[in-house]
Protein backbone atom coordinates (compact mmCIF):
# COMPACT_ATOMS: atom_id res chain seq x y z
CA UNK A 1 0.00 0.00 0.00
CA UNK A 2 1.34 3.43 -0.97
CA UNK A 3 1.29 6.22 1.61
CA UNK A 4 1.88 9.88 0.67
CA UNK A 5 2.94 12.44 3.26
CA UNK A 6 5.10 15.50 3.84
CA UNK A 7 8.72 14.55 4.27
CA UNK A 8 10.50 14.61 7.62
CA UNK A 9 14.24 14.80 8.25
CA UNK A 10 14.74 11.03 8.49
CA UNK A 11 13.51 10.79 4.87
CA UNK A 12 16.49 12.66 3.42
CA UNK A 13 18.58 9.67 2.33
CA UNK A 14 15.54 7.93 0.82
CA UNK A 15 14.61 11.08 -1.11
CA UNK A 16 18.18 11.34 -2.35
CA UNK A 17 18.18 7.72 -3.47
CA UNK A 18 14.86 7.92 -5.34
CA UNK A 19 15.81 11.23 -7.00
CA UNK A 20 19.15 9.86 -8.19
CA UNK A 21 17.63 6.61 -9.48
CA UNK A 22 14.75 8.39 -11.16
CA UNK A 23 17.02 11.04 -12.65
CA UNK A 24 19.46 8.49 -14.06
CA UNK A 25 16.65 6.34 -15.46
CA UNK A 26 14.91 9.32 -17.06
CA UNK A 27 17.89 11.17 -18.49
CA UNK A 28 20.60 8.60 -19.25
CA UNK A 29 19.64 8.58 -22.94
CA UNK A 30 19.31 12.39 -23.12
CA UNK A 31 22.19 13.90 -21.11
CA UNK A 32 25.88 13.12 -21.16
CA UNK A 33 27.15 11.21 -18.12
CA UNK A 34 29.12 14.26 -17.00
CA UNK A 35 26.17 16.63 -17.18
CA UNK A 36 23.88 14.12 -15.45
CA UNK A 37 26.40 13.69 -12.64
CA UNK A 38 26.75 17.47 -12.26
CA UNK A 39 22.97 17.83 -11.87
CA UNK A 40 22.86 15.00 -9.33
CA UNK A 41 25.78 16.49 -7.39
CA UNK A 42 24.16 19.93 -7.29
CA UNK A 43 20.55 19.06 -6.53
CA UNK A 44 20.51 15.62 -4.93
CA UNK A 45 23.34 15.75 -2.44
CA UNK A 46 22.35 14.85 1.12
CA UNK A 47 23.18 18.26 2.60
CA UNK A 48 20.93 20.11 0.15
CA UNK A 49 18.07 17.64 0.55
CA UNK A 50 18.27 17.92 4.34
CA UNK A 51 18.04 21.71 4.05
CA UNK A 52 15.05 21.41 1.69
CA UNK A 53 13.02 18.81 3.62
CA UNK A 54 10.93 21.43 5.36
CA UNK A 55 8.98 24.19 3.61
CA UNK A 56 10.73 27.52 3.15
CA UNK A 57 7.58 29.47 2.36
CA UNK A 58 5.91 30.13 -0.96
CA UNK A 59 9.05 29.57 -3.04
CA UNK A 60 9.69 26.02 -1.82
CA UNK A 61 7.06 23.93 -0.08
CA UNK A 62 9.35 21.10 1.01
CA UNK A 63 9.31 17.52 -0.22
CA UNK A 64 6.29 15.25 -0.30
CA UNK A 65 7.12 11.55 -0.34
CA UNK A 66 5.47 8.28 -1.33
CA UNK A 67 6.20 5.18 0.74
CA UNK A 68 5.64 1.48 0.45
CA UNK A 69 6.55 -0.58 3.52
CA UNK A 70 8.67 2.23 5.00
CA UNK A 71 10.64 2.61 1.75
CA UNK A 72 10.52 5.88 -0.19
CA UNK A 73 9.46 5.12 -3.75
CA UNK A 74 8.72 8.66 -4.96
CA UNK A 75 9.25 12.32 -4.14
CA UNK A 76 7.89 15.64 -5.37
CA UNK A 77 8.61 19.25 -4.51
CA UNK A 78 7.52 22.61 -5.77
CA UNK A 79 6.65 26.16 -4.93
CA UNK A 80 4.88 29.24 -6.14
CA UNK A 81 6.39 31.23 -9.01
CA UNK A 82 3.94 34.13 -8.71
CA UNK A 83 0.73 35.03 -6.86
CA UNK A 84 -1.45 32.40 -8.55
CA UNK A 85 0.98 30.02 -10.29
CA UNK A 86 2.57 26.94 -8.78
CA UNK A 87 5.61 25.13 -10.16
CA UNK A 88 6.66 21.49 -9.94
CA UNK A 89 10.42 21.56 -9.48
CA UNK A 90 11.09 17.88 -8.91
CA UNK A 91 9.11 14.67 -9.35
CA UNK A 92 10.87 11.33 -9.38
CA UNK A 93 9.87 7.74 -8.80
CA UNK A 94 11.89 4.62 -8.23
CA UNK A 95 11.92 3.16 -11.76
CA UNK A 96 10.61 -0.17 -10.42
CA UNK A 97 7.44 1.60 -9.20
CA UNK A 98 6.42 3.46 -12.35
CA UNK A 99 2.97 2.85 -13.73
CA UNK A 100 1.32 2.29 -10.33
CA UNK A 101 -0.31 5.70 -9.92
CA UNK A 102 2.31 6.95 -7.47
CA UNK A 103 3.29 9.95 -9.58
CA UNK A 104 -0.36 10.94 -9.81
CA UNK A 105 -0.79 10.68 -6.03
CA UNK A 106 2.28 12.83 -5.47
CA UNK A 107 1.10 15.41 -8.00
CA UNK A 108 -2.34 15.50 -6.37
CA UNK A 109 -0.76 16.12 -2.95
CA UNK A 110 1.41 18.97 -4.22
CA UNK A 111 -1.49 20.47 -6.17
CA UNK A 112 -3.72 20.40 -3.08
CA UNK A 113 -0.99 22.08 -1.06
CA UNK A 114 -0.47 24.82 -3.67
CA UNK A 115 -4.20 25.45 -4.00
CA UNK A 116 -5.09 25.30 -0.30
CA UNK A 117 -2.13 27.23 1.12
CA UNK A 118 -1.40 29.70 -1.66
CA UNK A 119 -4.48 29.94 -3.86
CA UNK A 120 -2.80 28.50 -6.97
CA UNK A 121 -4.98 28.75 -10.06
CA UNK A 122 -2.46 27.28 -12.48
CA UNK A 123 0.51 24.97 -12.35
CA UNK A 124 3.70 24.80 -14.42
CA UNK A 125 6.32 22.14 -15.08
CA UNK A 126 9.48 22.03 -17.16
CA UNK A 127 10.23 18.81 -18.99
CA UNK A 128 13.39 18.07 -20.93
CA UNK A 129 12.76 17.68 -24.64
CA UNK A 130 12.99 13.95 -25.37
CA UNK A 131 11.84 12.92 -21.87
CA UNK A 132 9.54 10.09 -22.93
CA UNK A 133 8.50 9.45 -19.32
CA UNK A 134 7.67 12.98 -18.18
CA UNK A 135 5.98 14.40 -21.28
CA UNK A 136 3.20 11.78 -21.51
CA UNK A 137 2.72 11.90 -17.73
CA UNK A 138 2.09 15.64 -17.65
CA UNK A 139 0.01 15.70 -20.83
CA UNK A 140 -2.25 12.95 -19.47
CA UNK A 141 -2.89 15.14 -16.41
CA UNK A 142 -4.01 18.17 -18.37
CA UNK A 143 -0.74 20.03 -18.85
CA UNK A 144 -0.45 21.76 -22.23
CA UNK A 145 2.80 22.65 -23.96
CA UNK A 146 3.47 26.41 -23.92
CA UNK A 147 7.01 27.03 -25.19
CA UNK A 148 10.60 25.86 -25.50
CA UNK A 149 13.45 27.45 -23.59
CA UNK A 150 17.13 26.69 -22.99
CA UNK A 151 17.81 23.97 -20.43
CA UNK A 152 19.16 24.65 -16.95
CA UNK A 153 22.83 25.31 -16.38
CA UNK A 154 25.76 27.53 -17.16
CA UNK A 155 27.82 25.12 -19.24
CA UNK A 156 27.98 25.12 -23.02
CA UNK A 157 26.54 21.61 -22.96
CA UNK A 158 23.56 22.69 -20.85
CA UNK A 159 22.66 25.40 -23.34
CA UNK A 160 22.22 22.75 -26.04
CA UNK A 161 19.43 21.06 -24.05
CA UNK A 162 15.86 22.23 -24.57
CA UNK A 163 13.34 22.48 -21.76
CA UNK A 164 9.64 22.31 -22.62
CA UNK A 165 7.34 24.45 -20.48
CA UNK A 166 3.93 22.97 -19.68
CA UNK A 167 0.96 24.61 -17.95
CA UNK A 168 -2.43 23.56 -16.67
CA UNK A 169 -5.27 25.44 -15.09
CA UNK A 170 -6.44 24.36 -11.65
CA UNK A 171 -10.13 24.27 -10.94
CA UNK A 172 -11.26 25.74 -7.60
Amino acid sequence: MITVRNAVMRDASGIREVCIKGNQDTYAAIYSEEYLQNVIDEFYNLDRIQKEIVPAGRDWSGYITAFEHERIVGAIGGGMIDQKAGEIYVLYLDPDYRGRGIGTKLLEALTKQQKDLYGAEEQWASVQKGNDKGIPFYEARGFVFQKEQPGYGESKEASSYISLRYRRGLLP
